[in-house]
């Protein structure tokens, strides 16, 4: 089997003297849409911090092309094409719209997005592209955030609680924007609460519980009895 685009290893991640996460291995292949799903608390954003360096590993529990990169900073992972739009947006407050884009850019890997793309997945963008970021909406701020992560030309990119606090207008937009992404060869890792919405995109699943891993499998496979046992810890 070829090595995956990336994995974790018996990932254990710490807060401290907190442990967050017990031993989880998951792996995501390139081109492929994999959803994170659990409650709150479950472990879902340390397993996202993990990947992208922002929380420190034992290099060998995070691979990349089956290469350790658990010990690198954020900026040199985003340089091997890890990509995550971060709970909350997280955009630069004091920047423009197309300010922000361009800062996803400065990793400088080719690739296809750019902000002309970027402004036809998302034609708001362009329309409002000098306006201070967080003078959007919040759905309009989530698309910054996703074309801040794609400017970068990711191999993968992660959605970090991608629907939390929009409406649900809004959410739905921001999901018929996915098949665009995808179609480009990205791959994505989802994180949602909202189950369904999980499960309608991804070709594989996994559910964190009290931060073990208590389920994967393809969306076909499981029943919803599977998935309540694995969420809930019934």
């Amino acid at each position: 089997m070829a090595e995956p685009l990336l994995q974790t290893v018996g990932l254990d991640a710490f807060y401290g003297d907190f442990q967050a996460l017990f031993d989880v291995s998951v792996r995501f292949d390139e081109g492929e849409v994999v959803a994170i799903i659990g409650a709150n608390g479950a472990g879902k954003s340390t397993l996202m911090r993990s990947i992208t360096g922002l929380l420190g590993n034992c290099p060998e529990m995070v691979r990349h092309r089956g290469a350790p990169i658990g010990g690198l900073r954020a900026d040199q992972i985003a340089r091997l094409g890890i990509a995550m739009v971060p709970e909350g947006r997280q955009l630069f407050p004091s920047l423009s719209v197309e300010e922000n884009l361009v800062i996803g850019g400065q990793v400088g890997r080719p690739g296809p997005w750019s902000l002309k793309t970027v402004y036809q997945l998302f034609p708001i963008l362009g329309e409002r592209r000098t306006q201070a970021s967080t003078s959007l909406s919040g759905g309009q701020q989530q698309m910054v955030a996703i074309g801040r992560a794609l400017m970068a030309n990711p191999d993968l990119i992660l959605f970090d609680e991608i629907s939390l606090g929009l409406a649900p207008t809004v959410i739905k937009s921001i999901y018929e924007a996915l098949p665009g992404i995808i179609s480009t060869g990205v791959g994505a890792v989802v994180v949602e609460q909202d189950i369904t919405k999980a499960l309608g995109v991804s070709d594989r699943v996994y559910c964190l519980q009290e931060g073990r891993l208590s389920l994967e499998g393809s969306p076909a496979s499981l029943t919803r009895e599977d998935i309540t046992r694995a969420y809930f810890g019934l």
